[in-house]
């Protein structure tokens, strides 16, 4: 099921194999054996195709034909995008060892940033 979805959605936005193995950072031959049902991509590559396509892991995956993300996958989604932003990773490097206190506080910090943004 991954395979089709995935080569489903890549022609419905018109991108080639490359393109998507570069956001993904891997090889076209890496990503084509997703298409080809050669490989199954990790947990984080996963996350990222659903990321880009704008549908859930669940859908990619076949456990739902619903591709549409619900209010609060699309919330978690641009959270953890705040959250993994490369130029605000200098900030929270220490972020994977600070106390659950911590990262309710940057989640915090992310819904008063995300209301100014609106």
């Amino acid at each position: 099921m991954l395979s089709t979805r995935l080569k489903t959605l890549r022609t419905q936005h018109r991108k080639t194999q490359q393109d998507l193995a570069d956001v993904l950072g891997i090889s076209r031959q890496g990503y084509a054996k997703y298409e080809n049902n050669l490989g199954e991509p990790d947990n984080s590559t996963l996350s990222k195709l659903a990321d880009y396509f704008n549908v859930s892991t669940d859908y990619l995956l076949g456990r739902s034909d619903n591709p549409s993300l619900t209010q609060e996958e699309k919330e978690e989604a641009e959270f953890q995008a705040f959250a993994n932003d490369p130029e605000l990773k200098r900030w929270y490097k220490e972020l994977p060892k600070s106390k659950e206190e911590d990262l309710r506080m940057l989640r915090s910090m992310w819904e008063v940033i995300k209301k100014e943004i609106k």
